[in-house]
């Protein structure tokens, strides 16, 4: 077999068209954007470049066809933090049903991470934020949602055969959308909206500056403090915002005020994959006025939810309940939406898993971030739990 990296137009082909034929027999694989993977690999649109570095290969057998890909990643702000041990990066890995492919992907990622200084290697995750393509997944194979990782179940006993172990579980949530929600909801819904002081609403395009600025403002006090995430900018957040705008309804998104200033927000959008689904990969120009089209024709039946957060001095006061229930009543109302997934909470945030569970849900899928450490004499550590 021959690994090669990938650095011509025809090694970045096929790399990108291998899964074609994994997934051939596969009806609920849906083809990524080859746009959305490609950005991921080129400096000038991932700003973990500014800080990090990586590479990718993919590997033909003895006929030169190409049976499996894989690339490495090294971010030197993450690599020791929180960790016993430098750790890289691995992902955007597809193979055949063969084992020495599969081992010899590994392989090569772990002997770059090793000359890059890194003592373990997390994966498969991806070269940027974890809330796209991070994780295996190992339960829950339905069609995935916009930037989920999806595979075959054969992966798992690969990566687990090579040594990985579990580094930590991260869990999706499903409701039916007119399902009635536990009378305890209503009952704090009830003493929250008692309170004047309070007030909720939904977002509205045409005030996207304000409403991205307020976002900011939750985020900023609800995770950053207790140090799930790094301060977000007015800048990078109103950025943010004007990204989503044409995807976003305006009935998914919802604040809570406490006396005309934000204390909470439930973030939520279509499930835009539902459409690409249609684009095998493509989003050219004709792609994008398709979408813009089916956007506005299409039944989209289900919605994702993406952020969801109180800031700390309204926490164990309903708010949660009250903005739940809030939204919901006005979805339920005025949408066709039957579905509602949350993206995935790590198995290290029990709080959030409880909110996730009170709310009723069952657990559509699980993924799995795994990590090998290179000196298997060290002390493996699962990812510390959120207090």
């Amino acid at each position: 077999m021959q690994v090669i990296e990938v650095n011509t137009p025809q090694h970045k082909k096929a790399f990108l068209e291998l899964p074609l034929t994994i997934y051939a027999d596969d009806p609920n694989w849906i083809r990524p954007l080859d746009a959305d993977i490609e950005s991921v690999f080129e400096p000038s649109k991932n700003k973990f470049f500014r800080h990090g570095e990586c590479v990718r290969w993919i590997v033909k057998d003895e006929t030169g066809k190409v049976v499996g890909r894989v690339a490495a990643f090294v971010d030197k702000r993450t690599a020791t933090k929180n960790n016993d041990q430098p750790t890289g990066g691995m992902g955007f890995f597809e193979c055949i049903n063969s084992e020495s492919v599969a081992f010899l992907l590994f392989d090569t990622a772990k002997e770059w991470l090793k000359q890059k200084g890194m003592e373990a290697m997390d994966g498969p995750v991806n070269f940027g934020e974890r809330d796209s393509w991070w994780g295996l997944m190992v339960e829950g194979f339905t069609p995935p949602v916009y930037k989920m990782n999806y595979n075959p179940r054969y992966y798992q006993q690969f990566f687990e055969d090579y040594g990985f172990k579990i580094y930590f579980q991260q869990f999706c949530y499903g409701l039916k959308v007119h399902a009635k929600l536990q009378d305890k909801f209503y009952e704090r819904h009830a003493i929250v909206a008692a309170d004047k002081n309070y007030t909720s609403c939904h977002i509205e395009k045409s005030r996207l500056e304000k409403y991205a600025e307020d976002f900011r403002t939750v985020y900023n006090k609800a995770w950053v403090k207790h140090g799930s995430g790094k301060e977000l900018e007015q800048k990078q957040t109103l950025q943010f915002f004007k990204k989503m705008k044409t995807v976003i309804d305006e009935k998914l998104i919802w604040y809570v005020y406490y006396k005309g200033e934000p204390v909470a927000c439930w973030v939520n959008l279509p499930d835009i994959n539902q459409i690409f689904k249609r684009f095998n990969g493509k989003f050219g120009w004709i792609q994008k006025l398709r979408f813009l089209l089916l956007l506005h024709t299409l039944k989209v039946n289900r919605f994702i939810g993406l952020v969801f957060g109180v800031i700390p001095e309204h926490q164990g006061k309903g708010i949660d309940s009250y903005m739940i229930v809030e939204g919901a009543d006005l979805i339920k109302k005025k949408t066709s939406y039957k579905d509602f997934e949350m993206q995935w909470i790590g198995d290290f945030n029990p709080k959030m898993i409880s909110v996730a569970e009170g709310l009723g849900t069952w657990k559509s899928r699980t993924l799995v971030t795994y990590r090998k450490l290179f000196d298997s004499d060290k002390e493996f550590k699962r990812h510390p739990v959120l207090g």
